[in-house]
């Protein structure tokens, strides 16, 4: 309460009374609000003041009674006398601005996410949002954008999603560098084309010379992980996986060299620890004594060098004509070969997980 001093006798300040207009439907209305749980905060509170202010009208005790300040509460009653009742629960509309990312900052913006942080000097490979908008807040204004001073990292966000650019991730594609890409695909079609007329048609004579078709790969680079401790199996009530100890040792890698034959199932393979040509030969050896002399035999392969060496050349060349011929997947079309389909599912049920001693052959 505010005094006055005056001719050393204190005089006490008059309350200032803020005069409310309120009818019975407008107190039922402020009494559901004050009451609700799911009307907004701000507006639970306006309705709660006017009560308290009605029932008792000193700002300074409706105040206390809420804990808010004073201040407060004068506003909320100047509002109502102002506008209403109701109306002085709302928040006022407030005047909107332009939008303060111009669209010609944006053009600005997205160009340079498109860009390699590299050529602006950051030794990043990727740009990230909060480095996109440091630099746009630092560069901007003097690239004629004045309105990327406060440029805020969500915002960033925004008008990349807006523009559907995504700086931050890579996602992979495969040129076609084969010339002939569809020439060869062709070819490796037909053969299997030619598998589909023989089997189906194994079961009359023939009159042709036996074919052997095979699919052939090599699946390099498998680990020969050995554990240090033995596995622990289930325990049903104790745990419910097998446990194996963190620690393995390391025999190297060893190579897979397989080839199926697409007209009988077979599968002829052999591990190696690595696959030059001289492996590569080896398997053609074990592929020339597993048919008769009379069957051609059929090989879809990739380009690898040890499949084109001098070395496996000179080896078909001592080979009787017709008893080897190659077709080559094109490059980067390997998916191509069948043997692939064989890889995958000896990785998915094999080798996944596996651990071998040093004298596992």
């Amino acid at each position: 309460m505010k005094r006055h001093w005056h001719g050393g006798e204190a005089m006490v300040a008059a309350r200032r009374i803020i005069a409310l207009s309120v009818d019975a439907d407008q107190r039922r209305t402020l009494v559901e609000i004050s009451r609700s749980r799911t009307e907004p905060a701000n507006r639970v509170e306006r309705a709660r003041i006017i009560l308290g202010y009605l029932e008792e009208p000193s700002a300074y005790a409706v105040a206390r009674a809420m804990g808010v300040s004073q201040q407060t509460v004068t506003r909320c009653l100047e509002r109502t006398v102002e506008l209403g009742v109701l109306a002085a629960l709302d928040d006022r509309a407030r005047t909107g601005r332009d939008a303060r990312i111009t669209v010609e900052a944006r053009t600005w913006l997205v160009g340079l996410a498109c860009a390699k942080p590299t050529q602006f000097g950051y030794p990043h490979e990727l740009w990230t949002t909060r480095l996109l908008a440091a630099h746009a807040r630092d560069h901007g204004p003097r690239a004629g954008h004045p309105s990327l001073t406060k440029l805020a990292q969500g915002t960033v966000c925004k008008i990349l999603a807006a523009h559907e650019v995504k700086p931050h991730k890579v996602r992979y594609y495969l040129e076609r560098r084969d010339p002939e890409f569809e020439p060869k695909m062709a070819e490796v079609l037909c053969v299997y084309r030619e598998v589909e007329m023989r089997r189906a048609a194994s079961g009359g004579a023939a009159q042709e010379p036996a074919v052997a078709v095979i699919s052939y790969d090599e699946k390099p680079g498998i680990q020969a992980i050995g554990a240090i401790a033995p596995d622990l199996r289930p325990v049903p009530g104790t745990h419910p996986t097998i446990s194996r100890d963190h620690e393995y040792k390391r025999h190297g890698t060893v190579t897979l060299m397989a080839g199926i034959d697409l007209l009988t199932g077979q599968v002829h393979a052999f591990v190696k620890d690595r696959h030059r040509s001289r492996e590569f030969i080896e398997f053609l050896n074990m592929l020339d004594a597993a048919y008769p002399a009379a069957t051609a035999i059929k090989i879809i392969l990739d380009n690898h060098s040890a499949h084109v060496s001098q070395e496996t050349k000179a080896w078909l060349a001592a080979r009787p004509e017709g008893r080897f011929q190659f077709v080559f997947t094109p490059k980067h079309g390997s998916w191509l070969n069948l043997v692939e389909g064989f890889f995958a599912k000896a990785a998915r049920s094999v080798l996944r997980h596996i651990r071998v001693g040093a004298n596992t052959s």
